[in-house]
């Protein structure tokens, strides 16, 4: 092997990686989400997705996605072309899922910070669960394991149990721009 060619195949390679990096940094992904939705990262990619989203509703420079996953379904919000949410609807809203969960997320992250809201007098499960059906409480656990995302588990009357992964500079900034809508 000839010694210039080890020197040229330093230069192209130093170049490739050049060329990789910045988009790289530019589109960080701070959390890979359920195998498949990079948090932080550019939602184009999502638009050619196979199985397609079965749900798009664009307002503004917002968009949300919405993809089957069995029963379940996952919606995917983002905000001029970055993923600021990403939430997993579960078609079992039940207990069992919520604890299931929450035993999972609370293996990995720790116990979390309990803020849920129920009326005074649900002080037992079966209570708990009524307010959550009639629309009177939520349960919800959230941790931060980075300051720039976070995790929620909540279980509402609208949503049933669901997980989400949030950006938090993201939000607070789509936050600041809109006023409702997506």
């Amino acid at each position: 092997m000839r010694p210039g060619i080890g020197i040229i195949t330093r230069i192209l390679f130093t170049l490739a990686l050049a060329s990789v990096v910045p988009a790289q940094a530019a589109e960080p992904c701070l959390k890979l989400v359920f195998g498949s939705y990079c948090l932080g990262g550019d939602v184009r990619p999502l638009l050619q997705a196979v199985p397609p989203p079965v749900t798009r509703q664009e307002q503004g420079a917002s968009l949300a996605l919405v993809f089957l996953d069995g029963a379940d379904r996952t919606y995917v919000m983002a905000h001029q072309g970055r993923i600021y949410k990403v939430v997993r609807a579960y078609a079992s809203a039940t207990q069992l899922r919520y604890e299931e969960t929450y035993a999972a997320l609370r293996q990995i992250y720790g116990a979390g910070e309990d803020q849920s809201r129920f009326p005074e007098d649900a002080i037992t499960t079966t209570r708990r669960l009524t307010a959550i059906r009639r629309g009177e409480g939520r349960a919800l656990h959230v941790w931060i394991p980075s300051p720039d995302w976070r995790i929620e588990l909540g279980w509402t009357r609208e949503m049933g149990v669901s997980l989400t992964y949030l950006a938090t500079q993201l939000a607070a900034a789509r936050a600041a721009q809109s006023d409702g809508g997506l």
